[in-house]
């Protein structure tokens, strides 16, 4: 089971489908979650989750947010604060691999900057964002954490394969950012464990395209990816900050 505290405040950033939906989903479950604050970026993407907010009215909020755009962020951060005067567990599970015409590129010839700038925008300037908006809801005596979705393709150490140029350089952005952002909230919210996390390949719409090639035992189940990111959530130590770690607790290099 996961704990923070008896009464968390939980707040999930791009919770329209996927894994985000999922942890909605799972926390809502839980008892030691108090309150609930969703966001999603179009209303027509969100239908279950506006729907489970008129099921559990009393413990799940839901929030317009694009975190391309900062003043939308602070909008929401804004509300919170008038809300609630702690968070306890914050997951930015917001992410783009492929949208539209947008896709990974499989050579040099394919690299875009208006595409390479998307990449940037959403992977890894949004969760950023975030964490200068959210530091005042973070500083209290309480244990939190601040986990942002990252990829094992986003490491550096561990690319043999090249190509997804984007994807993998504004994972790498997102990496290095979140740790530099673990420093500083060591400093400022030292109860604060800031992480990135690697899901594994998630039966979701951004791995729908490329799952033909993945063992049925690699793939999976948004429920299953949610359980065990809160596994892993639920044993990090203070001394785990600024780290990236996979769906099964182990360290990912750099």
């Amino acid at each position: 089971m996961f704990t923070l505290t008896d009464s968390c405040n939980a707040l999930i950033v791009g919770a329209g489908q996927g894994i985000g939906l999922g942890f909605v989903k799972k926390l809502l479950q839980l008892q030691g979650i108090n309150k609930v604050y969703a966001t999603y970026r179009q209303k027509e993407s969100a239908a279950e989750l506006i729907t489970l907010s008129d099921v559990y009215a009393e413990r799940l909020t839901c929030l317009a947010m694009d975190i391309t755009d900062e003043a939308l962020i602070a909008e929401g951060v804004q509300f919170l604060r008038g809300e609630i005067d702690k968070l306890h567990l914050v997951v930015n599970c917001v992410g783009v691999l492929h949208e539209g015409t947008l896709q990974p590129e499989k050579s040099l010839k394919q690299i875009n900057s208006e595409n390479l700038l998307h990449y940037f925008q959403v992977n890894s300037i949004g969760g950023v964002l975030l964490a200068k908006h959210l530091l005042p809801l973070f500083r209290h005596s309480d244990r939190s954490i601040f986990a942002s979705i990252s990829a094992k393709v986003g490491s550096i150490g561990d690319n043999q394969l090249g190509g997804w140029y984007g994807y993998r350089a504004s994972k790498a952005a997102l990496n290095m950012l979140m740790r530099n952002v673990a420093i500083e909230y060591g400093r400022t919210s030292p109860k604060t464990i800031v992480v990135t996390l690697h899901p594994g390949t998630t039966d979701t719409r951004i791995s729908k395209p490329f799952q033909k090639n993945v063992p049925p035992e690699k793939l999976f189940s948004v429920e299953r990816t949610v359980n065990q990111l809160l596994a892993v959530m639920e044993k990090l130590q203070t001394e785990d900050s600024g780290q990236f770690f996979s769906w099964d607790g182990s360290r990912l290099p750099w």
